[in-house]
């Protein structure tokens, strides 16, 4: 997998352009490495929102959807037609537990594809951290989970920030 990165007017003032911005840069690395991660899924019929419904229900049976929608940050109305589409394509059962719930479990045919899209994914972040020099590669993992997680790494310094947005300090919702 190369990212792809077509060249950029030359400037002067290096500091303001759009690749010196940290976020800008990962913007761009994550939207080439979600279309490879889409084109590699699309075999199985699957997106990458679909491998990680399945993987947390695997890791986890009888989970309820309202769960996995707030682990991965999915709107209610959006688990219902994906969790319909999963179970439409066999990978999933759903087993009443009271009126407006039910336990989530993998189907055999689930099982499988889902071992399929997970030597997909070793494969596709195999390659994305063969692009990362090897010597950078345990530090730029750490560095996503720390974005991720909101914890700052130990050894950077501390950076001014701006104002928080709604009190949150990372950008993942905690809880």
């Amino acid at each position: 997998m190369a990212l792809r990165h077509s060249a950029s007017p030359s400037s002067k003032d290096t500091e303001h352009t759009l690749e010196a911005r940290p976020g800008y840069l990962l913007k761009r690395v994550t939207s080439s490495a979600m279309a490879d991660l889409a084109e590699r899924l699309e075999h199985l019929g699957l997106r990458q929102v679909d491998v990680s419904v399945l993987t947390l229900i695997d890791a986890n049976p009888g989970v309820i959807g309202s769960h996995i929608a707030q682990t991965l940050d999915i709107r209610g109305a959006n688990m219902v037609p994906l969790l319909r589409r999963l179970e439409d394509a066999d990978l999933l059962r759903r087993e009443p537990i009271d009126g407006k719930s039910y336990a989530l479990h993998l189907t055999s045919e689930g099982l499988a594809v889902l071992a399929k899209a997970h030597i997909v994914l070793d494969g596709f972040e195999t390659d994305l951290l063969l692009q990362v020099p090897a010597d950078l590669r345990k530090p730029f993992v750490a560095a996503l989970q720390a974005i991720w997680t909101g914890q700052q790494l130990s050894s950077a310094p501390s950076m001014p920030r701006g104002p928080p947005k709604s009190g949150h300090t990372a950008l993942r919702k905690k809880g």
